[in-house]
């Protein structure tokens, strides 16, 4: 019998469901929690994805600044809508791409490096953490914060398969103790990414994601208004 196994297609799918169930849940059924649960399946498939895209692209630069732009084009969407300022999880994930560039770069000097680095890390700890203290009053966060912005990094790290399906269910502890609750269930994911052969599969699903997250939002909020 063959072992079951999920291409990087397959676990791009599914979390592309289970995050369009939670935010169905989020504007159309608050009353059923069960659909938040299925909800914490998503965001560490799509953080393991992520490392894994940093790990095989053949430009950080390309990479980040695809992420960056359509991350830009849903804040400018979400401030022109309903004037919040709650950065999406595109940005989270730009900023994690950010951060792995900056680790990946070796043509500087050592110190030079270094001292990048430690900025990238802090400048991610005052955008996540900093920042929303200084805008009180206002609904600005960066979605699921530091922990959130530092999981992909923490997977990216890893040298082997192993050691990268440990560090992704250590990410998704800290998301639980970070934020309690239902962010318990992101456990969820691990088994399912443990099933990843190694492969991205036969269709090219590069940009799917970036461009359903902003479009499935449209069409809730559409069905929010009208119902």
């Amino acid at each position: 019998m063959n072992r079951i196994s999920l291409t990087g297609n397959q676990l791009k799918l599914i979390a592309l469901v289970t995050m369009t169930v939670d935010h169905a849940g989020i504007l159309l059924f608050p009353e059923v929690p069960v659909l938040r649960v299925i909800g914490r399946l998503a965001f560490p498939i799509y953080a393991f994805l992520i490392a894994e895209g940093c790990r095989h692209t053949r430009s950080m630069g390309r990479y980040f600044g695809t992420i960056a732009a359509f991350a830009a084009g849903c804040q400018l969407f979400f401030l022109c809508f309903n004037g919040s300022l709650r950065q999406s999880v595109l940005v989270t994930f730009a900023l994690s791409i950010g951060l792995v560039w900056l680790l990946r770069e070796e043509r500087l000097p050592s110190a030079v490096h270094n001292l990048l680095v430690v900025l990238g890390f802090l400048g991610v700890l005052f955008l996540c953490e900093g920042l929303p203290m200084l805008l009180r009053g206002t609904d600005y966060s960066v979605d699921y914060g530091a922990v959130g912005v530092l999981l992909p990094v923490l997977v990216w790290l890893g040298r082997n398969r192993q050691e990268r399906l440990g560090l992704l269910a250590l990410g998704t502890v800290m998301l639980g103790f970070t934020y309690g609750g239902i962010q318990w269930w992101c456990l969820g994911s691990v088994p399912l990414v443990m099933l990843y052969n190694g492969l991205r599969g036969k269709a090219k699903l590069k940009y799917l994601f970036y461009v359903y997250y902003p479009l499935h939002l449209v069409v809730l909020y559409g069905i929010r208004i009208l119902s």
